[in-house]
């Protein structure tokens, strides 16, 4: 049933299924798309071919594969996935069953344009932990009473020791910054 739906999928686009059969056929032409993706990317003929009888094993019918193969796999080569879209349609008249449209995305559509990622954020947390921990490794050799009103001193200026340390990183290395930030946190303490 699976390798059914895919070929109408592949040879029209886009097909009206009941709901239940588009989110079971998602995975299933999701996986075949790839395998159309990988044998893109092969440079031997036989990946290629090899690529194309496991497709041709799944959805049975070499047309409709053969159109994947040679026409549509470039819409989808420059995507790592969601090659679908479904569409929940209403309840259908005679046995009032929830249907659905699914549908193969162009590669020119307007919803996978790539939003940038926030990856800037984390390297610059990693940077700060990096920091303290010299600084809280110089604090280690102080005795033990002096550590404890150190930690309660710091829990109230928290805040600005962390900026205090955000800046004099961007400044200097690591090494320098974490001094200078041990020797900030030891001058607000007095």
């Amino acid at each position: 049933m699976m390798g059914n739906l895919a070929v109408a999928l592949i040879t029209h686009g886009r097909i009206q299924t009941t709901l239940t059969k588009a989110k079971a056929l998602r995975p299933f032409i999701e996986k075949i798309i790839t395998l159309a993706k990988k044998a893109e990317a092969a440079n031997d003929a036989a990946r290629k071919l090899h690529f194309r009888r496991l497709a041709i094993s799944r959805v049975r019918d070499k047309a409709a594969v053969a159109k994947l193969f040679d026409e549509l796999v470039s819409e989808f080569t420059d995507r790592n996935g969601g090659y679908t879209r479904i569409y929940k349609l209403g309840q259908r008249i005679g046995d009032a069953a929830e249907m659905g449209l699914i549908e193969l995305i162009d590669g020119n559509d307007e919803g996978y344009s790539k939003k940038p990622a926030k990856k800037a954020a984390k390297p610059a947390k990693k940077a700060e932990k990096k920091e303290e921990a010299p600084a809280e490794e110089a604090e280690a050799e102080a005795p033990a009473a002096e550590e404890k009103a150190e930690e309660a001193a710091a829990a109230e200026e928290k805040k600005p020791v962390k900026k205090a340390a955000k800046k004099a990183a961007k400044k200097a290395p690591a090494k320098k910054a974490a001094k200078k930030a041990a020797n900030k946190a030891a001058q607000k303490e007095d």
